[in-house]
């Protein structure tokens, strides 16, 4: 009979251990759901803010080459239009989420010394209350905001990729310049970073949809 009463008890232990384990695995598995659930919404909400930050700074960069062009009269339009060999490439490059991310990071890093150089130029030509002056610190502004957006991207949802450094190496900017010159490099700078800011924008429809629906 004692024997009996202690085989009872050992399978009452049994089955309360085992009814504890299925407890805990529904319970890590349930934790598991609302974290990837939780990094769902975060990849969606992070990319949607980025994609608003880019357009505002599209838009003003359009009234900044709006206000230039107007600064600099009927020879605006053939400054745009000139060729430089010395202002980085607008298209980004890669063919996985994690590359196009990473070029984005680093085209818009390698646009921020040309976009204060255009501003140290133009403070030298305009009135120090200008409007051009203004739009065009507000573009910086907002950029380096866009700048470190996509890097806490990158590293949230690419932990075990490092940003690469940008190809070339470090932004060179162009030697001293005349006016004639420095109006022509400036609208140029200007056109190419709207045409960047503009393929960055559109990527960013596709890499919300890869890169979100991977972290489902």
């Amino acid at each position: 009979m004692n024997g009996h009463v202690k085989n009872m008890h050992f399978q009452q232990h049994v089955e309360r251990a085992a009814t504890l384990l299925c407890f805990l695995l529904l319970l890590a598995v349930d934790t598991t759901k609302t974290v990837e659930a939780g990094k769902n919404q975060g990849c969606d909400s992070d990319l949607q803010k980025t994609q608003k930050l880019t357009r505002l700074i599209h838009k003003q960069t359009g009234d900044l080459i709006k206000a230039y062009k107007a600064s600099e009269g009927e020879m605006a339009q053939l400054f745009c239009k000139a060729s430089r060999s010395d202002i980085p490439d607008p298209n980004i490059s890669g063919l996985e989420p994690s590359e196009r991310m990473a070029s984005i990071y680093t085209q818009l890093q390698a646009f921020s010394p040309h976009l204060k150089r255009v501003q140290e130029q133009q403070m030298d030509l305009q009135p120090p209350k200008s409007l051009l002056l203004d739009l065009i610190q507000k573009v910086r502004d907002y950029s380096v905001r866009l700048t470190s957006s996509i890097n806490n991207f990158y590293h949230n949802f690419f932990p075990n990729l490092p940003l690469p450094d940008p190809a070339g190496g470090p932004t060179t900017l162009p030697l001293p310049q005349n006016i004639f010159q420095q109006k022509i490099y400036g609208c140029v700078v200007l056109t190419t970073y709207k045409k960047l800011l503009n393929n960055i924008s559109k990527d960013m429809r596709t890499l919300k949809i890869k890169v979100c629906t991977r972290a489902r």
